[in-house]
């Protein structure tokens, strides 16, 4: 699953070497934090929120595949 997310973020973003991914898992959830370039958070993230979503969509649905639950965060750049 975070190979998924990193995989889309790092085509979406002109800058794809600042693309980091963590995956933690609490309880039976898997939490995936991913965080670009302050220039490219308009890219993830997209109008209204519709890139950001999508990856969620994505993401949930490779995570039922295999029985589990996961979330995914976009994190603002320090």
């Amino acid at each position: 699953m975070k190979e998924l997310i990193e995989y889309i973020a790092r085509s979406l973003v002109d800058d794809p070497e600042q693309v980091q991914v963590r995956q933690e898992r609490i309880g039976g959830k898997t939490r995936i934090e991913l965080r670009v370039a302050k220039e490219d958070m308009g890219r993830v993230i997209g109008k209204s929120g519709r890139v950001a979503n999508s990856m969620r969509v994505l993401l949930r649905v490779a995570s039922a595949r295999e029985g589990k639950q996961a979330t995914l965060d976009v994190v603002e750049p320090k």
